[in-house]
């Protein structure tokens, strides 16, 4: 059966269910209690037939101009975290 993990687990033991699914196990993975995703080993006959891209590079962020601030972006940080 699988083992039900709440998406803030996953993140949190990521390395560990990669490596335990790797192994054979599976999960149910859940946002707010409902499941919205199961997470299961993947045979090697399913990997051979993935196609694997390289990631694309888009750039032009260089040619975009420095954004000039009056004030520090900590500040900004500050403010909207009060909200919490």
């Amino acid at each position: 059966m699988d083992e039900t993990l709440a998406h803030r687990e996953l993140r949190n033991r990521s390395a560990e269910v990669l490596r335990n699914v790797q192994n054979g196990a599976s999960y149910q993975i859940t946002n707010h209690g409902e499941v919205v995703a199961v997470l299961l080993p993947v045979s090697k006959a399913e990997r051979a037939g993935l196609r694997i891209r390289s990631a694309t590079r888009r750039g032009g962020f260089s040619a975009l101009s420095r954004a000039r601030l009056d004030h520090p972006v900590q500040q900004s940080l500050d403010d909207l975290r009060g909200d919490r």
